[in-house]
């Protein structure tokens, strides 16, 4: 990763530059048994096209706040690479009534709705699948992304030391967010390769420092857990090898 790196988005075009075919993001669901595994430019192809519906449909500005009201999912970490692309503030868990825009999952439809602006619905079904049938006044995120650019330019640049992310009551810098994953990174022990099993939620600053920005901030990757207490200790062993993996969080 490149010094000069101060935002998410400077991490991911980073990480593409260096080895696009690599694994960044392997995410487990151990209540419906699905893997996915993105590569670097699989998982930026992804960002791209969320950037462009976020900027171009959905007309977001820098500065606009967003509620993300999603679990740790790999859609999850599209969405926050995204938003940091065009220069949004992601609030994890924030109050749709106080956003511009939300986005939500299928267990928080009706707390979306007090949203104003736009709003955008994820099934977090398996491979991306769609809703059977659209929420109403939501867009269905699996039906409006795939028609997207798969380069992204943003409007004006992102400034780095403006409000980029809150959780757990915190707001921080898109520069911040960097700082801190190296420096969590680096008092972990994940260095350039490192392999993360995280099975914390990204309601936390811990959860997505380990379970997102220190595999960006590193050169490493990570294999997010969704329901990982449903594993039992031997499965977790026998994923643990399988994946090769370096730290467990």
């Amino acid at each position: 990763m490149n010094a000069t790196d101060r935002t998410p988005a400077d991490l991911l075009r980073s990480a593409l530059a260096a080895d696009p075919g690599r694994p960044l993001v392997t995410f487990y669901d151990d209540a419906t048994g699905e893997r996915v595994e993105l590569s670097v430019a699989t998982f930026a192809n992804w960002v791209a096209k969320t950037a462009n519906l976020l900027q171009g449909d959905l007309a977001a500005e820098p500065g606009d706040r967003l509620a993300l009201l999603l679990p740790a999912h790999w859609q999850s970490a599209v969405w926050l690479l995204a938003c940091a692309s065009v220069g949004v503030v992601a609030e994890v868990g924030g109050d749709p009534s106080g956003a511009d825009l939300v986005v939500s999952g299928p267990d928080t439809l009706e707390e979306a709705r007090a949203c104003s602006g736009e709003r955008v619905a994820l099934a977090l079904r398996p491979l991306g699948g769609r809703f059977p049938k659209p929420p109403a006044g939501f867009a269905d995120y699996a039906v409006e992304v795939p028609g997207q650019g798969d380069r992204f330019a943003p409007f004006a640049p992102v400034d780095a030391d403006a409000p980029g992310l809150v959780v757990g009551g915190e707001e921080l810098s898109y520069a911040a967010v960097v700082e801190r994953a190296r420096a969590d990174a680096a008092a972990r022990g994940f260095g350039e390769g490192a392999r993360v099993l995280s099975g914390l939620g990204y309601d936390s600053w811990e959860g997505l420092s380990s379970g997102l920005y220190g595999a960006l901030a590193t050169g490493g990757s990570v294999v997010l857990c969704r329901h990982l207490d449903r594993l039992s200790p031997q499965a977790l062993e026998q994923r643990t090898e399988s994946e090769r993996v370096t730290h467990t969080v």
